[in-house]
């Protein structure tokens, strides 16, 4: 049977014509040349040998390989598509083969969620059903665009994605998780956004496949699968995102393998072997001017309609430019050869589809270069910003399905019981670290005790967690994971997050009873940690969802969450950062473990909300027995002034106690009303601007007379603890204070930095509320905003080896100070001063941070006014030369200063003696935490100082913000 090519004939120049033709260069003319010249180069068997593309495993020995080299050196194979294997043996065939190529080869692959797809040692993004519950494109574009990325990285030319297919129909057993969902409108916004970022990149793109293969339930790889509605639902449907497609300049279109009775009136026809689907429908009525490409011709759809060779011709007579998969490439050329030369199809016909294919050569620079750098391959395909793209799209894409009564998400409460039950065969233990980071949540192993146990919890938070090594995995509960989840969330609250596809959801018996459904669509690590901040309100929840779960939740169902004022964690490229000069960090941080500034550190940084670096360096002391962690405790010194007093003495402004425009000392200490310090002002006192001594070393006076002094036993006679072997003269307390109130004044009108004052606001604060110093801070702050890391006397909270010690004092105390506060005034008063005495880790001190540039308000809770922070955050004195707030510290005012010297003068914060630092920016919302110990061994190395380490770090952290 000969078939005329009557409906559908471009001629070269009406092609090139095309200013929109999806495969149109910038250089039109250019490419027109080449194309032509390629062309003409070739003989028609040559020129028939372009069609095909023949697939490699890389993985596979050599005589697998050698067969793609035997098709390029004797017939001149347009091109290969790779699958399974590893991208340094996958670049060096590529090499290979293009060297071997007469004609540079087209470069395929399926990498719809990344190269991972296919090759080991690469980056696995989220499935397109993920990215389907995104609403902001944008989003889904950079996840194409980091795609994109790779594969030209990897010399490839074409990845066939997007999925253009809706998959309405929950039983499909190929599409699935590849669909972007069952909304044409939503699945045409993101496959679009998709393919513009691998556009973006450099790299073909693909819209598979045609005409729809998302409502069946068959598999084409094994057999024919039938779609049976009729052409105009199929044309209002299913084509929709194809043709949205098309109109957005996507490069090609994959055929599928289906049988639609009311597309092609021979039965059982596949529509890839259609003239009336691939030419009529595809080309002429839908007007696709792309690459139109088969899908696998070794697949069973297809291959069981005719021989192998004969079915390659079936499909190029159809209309089909590229032959993917061939069964039989040499007896496919011959056949579609001896067609050629008995006029079954024309000479138009056949350069029609070549010079597509060349075009498509052309345009992705095949004209210029066809190798693939095999130097840092790996590193190259494996860069933060894979983590940073695969975050951002989890935030977007995870969906809050139910919430009964607001109950999402979960506010911190300390006396709250939360228990975690995880169901699947997957684990779920960052979703459960993550969890812990908020609140305090037990993980329950399921057993024939767990009702009993359940009784002592107020909520329950129930995690299905199935594998996300592919989509096709079973996403099912199990029955006796369905039966359980109906047994807990009829007697307690119930969170259910479900890690793997929406439509396991629709297996469960019954909705009623769980308060919360949490639809996370993949068990990845990244999903987990977004999720458990989720449910702390830490992120806020934006997705929606794709499919339809019964009739109990529609596609598009999501129901919003705002984020509270609590910590997320996020990847700085996310918050506006440059990772490469945000990278110099680290190399300030092991600069200052080279030259020994400090034995370890922790560094903190925060922005929106949202924690973007929190690393750990060095060890606790020089012998490395300990390294630092997250957990790691340090003496912060002199930011308990603005962690520990400043809080509670803002507060009982607030009350009204005193005003620090007009109070004096002598309103909040009458005993001070005779001595030479009852007229100061508090304002002036807490800029350090008062006229006070810098400090007073009370511990000198008692050296010479030791014995007398101290003992290393508590006593009644000697009982304020300098260190847990080491007591203080009971009555010492009050020659101390008497020494503060007969010392001298300085020049009042002259800056000096002083300690103080704060011995008089630990005084007074704890007069006024009749309780010691660590219990206000616990009770008014600390305990209810969930800082469980930031504590006075830490050896009554932490176990010995979290402390890190801060000098090994041979002068005074005679031993190393670890867990007792290294201020020797503190010390002296027990292990706590207005000025000193708090312990904690570098996220814990950000939490102070936060709840100050978020106003006073924490988790949901006002703890301070705004105004009243502002009043304590401002800088009065600074026409006097006085760059300090009251209390809190401000950036210079000249050349010196406490900060790179690149933040506004809203920025506040402190440091501290021991080598810590805490700084908040409201402007640009940046915390930056830096805690060491400098002083360990010896209080006298100054390297830290001297290095201005910090405050480089600081100056970094700004020139990588993209402003």
């Amino acid at each position: 049977m000969k078939f005329t090519w009557l409906l559908f004939v471009f001629s070269t120049s009406i092609v090139f014509a095309q200013n929109q033709h999806p495969l149109a260069s910038t250089d039109v003319e250019q490419q027109k040349k080449w194309v032509d010249s390629v062309y003409n180069s070739l003989s028609t068997k040559e020129k028939i040998a372009q069609l095909f593309m023949v697939d490699i495993f890389s993985e596979k020995e050599d005589k697998h390989t050698n067969r793609a080299q035997f098709l390029i050196e004797n017939y001149g194979i347009g091109g290969v598509i790779f699958s399974k294997g590893g991208p340094y043996q996958q670049a060096k065939l590529t090499n290979q083969y293009q060297d071997a190529s007469k004609i540079p080869l087209l470069i395929g692959m399926d990498a719809e969620w990344g190269l991972a797809m296919r090759l080991d040692s690469t980056y696995a993004f989220p499935w397109n059903m993920t990215l389907g519950a995104i609403s902001d494109a944008e989003v889904v574009q950079k996840v194409g665009y980091q795609i994109g990325k790779h594969n030209k990285r990897m010399g490839v030319h074409i990845n066939f994605a997007p999925v253009a297919d809706l998959n309405t129909n929950p039983k499909n057993p190929i599409i699935g998780n590849r669909s972007f969902g069952e909304n044409k409108k939503r699945v045409s916004q993101n496959a679009i956004a998709f393919m513009q970022g691998m556009h973006d990149a450099g790299v073909l793109s693909n819209a598979k496949h045609f005409p729809g293969h998302g409502d069946t339930d068959q598999d084409s790889h094994k057999t024919l699968p039938s779609i049976s509605f009729g052409k105009e639902r199929i044309k209002e449907v299913e084509l929709y995102p194809f043709k949205a497609l098309f109109d957005a300049g996507v490069s090609s279109v994959m055929v599928a393998h289906l049988n639609v009775p009311s597309l092609e009136k021979q039965k059982n026809l596949p529509t890839t072997l259609s003239q009336e689907v691939v030419t009529n429908l595809l080309q002429n009525e839908l007007k696709f001017k792309g690459l139109v490409i088969t899908d696998a011709l070794n697949m069973k759809g297809v291959s069981n309609h005719n021989s192998p060779g004969k079915v390659d011709l079936d499909a190029f007579l159809a209309g089909n430019d590229i032959l993917l998969i061939s069964e039989d490439i040499p007896q496919a050329i011959e056949e579609i050869h001896q067609a050629y030369v008995n006029e079954v199809f024309s000479k138009e016909r056949l350069a029609h589809s070549v010079k597509k294919i060349l075009m498509a050569k052309y345009k992705i620079g095949l004209h210029q270069n066809a190798s693939v750098d095999t130097n840092n391959l790996f590193e190259d395909l494996n860069t933060e910003e894979n983590k940073a793209v695969e975050e951002l799209a989890f935030l977007n894409a995870i969906t809050l399905v139910k919430n009964d009564l607001g109950i999402f998400p979960i506010l911190f409460t300390p006396e709250k019981k939360i228990a975690y039950i995880s169901l699947g065969q997957d684990s779920g233990d960052h979703f459960f670290e993550m969890m812990n980071t908020y609140q305090k949540v037990d993980h329950l192993e399921i057993n024939e005790n767990l009702v009993n146990k359940l009784e002592a919890y107020d909520e329950v938070i129930v995690g299905h967690h199935i594998s996300s090594d592919n989509p096709w995995k079973s996403y099912a509960f199990s029955e006796k994971d369905k039966n359980l989840i109906d047994l807990i969330s009829k007697t307690k609250k119930t969170f259910l997050f479900n890690f793997a596809s929406p439509y396991a959801i629709s297996d469960l018996n019954s909705y009623i009873n769980i308060e919360a459904i949490v639809q996370a669509y993949q068990n990845t690590e990244i999903a987990q940690r977004v999720a458990a901040q989720m449910l702390f309100g830490a992120q806020p929840v934006k997705g929606k969802l794709p499919v339809s779960i019964r009739n109990s939740f529609p596609e598009g169902t999501g129901f919003t969450a705002k984020k509270q004022s609590v910590f997320g964690y996020n990847h700085p490229s996310n918050l506006g950062f440059d990772p490469v000069v945000f990278s110099e960090i680290d190399s300030i941080a092991t600069e200052v473990l080279a030259e020994d500034m400090s034995p370890g550190f922790q560094i903190l940084i925060a922005r929106k909300g949202e924690i973007i670096y929190d690393k750990n360096f060095g060890y606790h002391t020089y012998d490395e027995k300990i390294p630092v962690s997250k957990n790691s405790i340090y003496d912060l010194a002199s930011l308990t002034k603005i962690l520990g007093t400043l809080p509670v003495l803002m507060m009982a402004e607030e009350q009204a106690f005193f005003d620090i425009e007009t109070s004096k000392l002598s309103d909040l200490l009458a005993e001070y009303e005779s001595s030479n310090k009852g007229d100061l002002s508090l304002k002036r006192m807490l800029s350090h601007y008062a006229g006070l001594q810098a400090w007073i070393p009370f511990y000198k006076n008692t050296i010479d007379n030791f014995d007398e002094y101290y003992r290393s036993e508590f006593s009644k006679e000697f009982s304020i603890p300098v260190t847990e072997t080491l007591y203080l003269r009971t009555d010492y307390k009050d020659s101390l204070f008497l020494e503060i109130k007969d010392s001298e004044l300085r020049i009042k009108d002259e800056y000096k930095y002083s300690d103080l004052p704060f011995y008089f606001l630990k005084e007074y604060l704890e007069n006024l509320y009749e309780d010691s110093i660590d219990n206000l801070t616990e009770d008014f702050f600390y305990n209810s905003m969930g800082l469980k890391n930031l504590k006075y006397y830490p050896l009554q909270h932490f176990e010995p080896n979290r402390i890190v010690p801060t000098e090994d004092d041979k002068i005074w105390r005679k031993q190393i100070i670890k867990g007792t506060v290294h201020d020797q005034g503190a010390a002296m008063l027990g292990g706590i001063g207005g000025h000193a005495g708090l312990f904690g880790n570098a996220e814990d001190v950000a939490k102070m941070m936060l709840m100050y540039i978020n106003g006073g308000n924490y988790a949901g809770k006002q703890y301070l006014q705004s105004k009243t922070i502002d009043k304590f955050n401002t800088c009065y004195y600074c026409e006097e030369d006085v760059r300090r707030g009251i209390v809190f510290d401000k950036p210079q005012l000249d050349e010196v200063g406490p900060t790179c010297g690149c933040l506004s003068m809203n920025s506040f914060g402190h440091s501290g003696f021991t080598g810590t630092y805490a700084w908040a920016d409201p402007d640009e919302e940046i915390i930056y935490v830096f805690l060491s110990n400098r002083t360990f061994p010896d209080a006298n190395n100054k390297k830290l100082i001297k290095s201005n380490a910090r405050t480089r770090i600081q100056e970094v952290i700004y020139d990588a913000l993209i402003r």
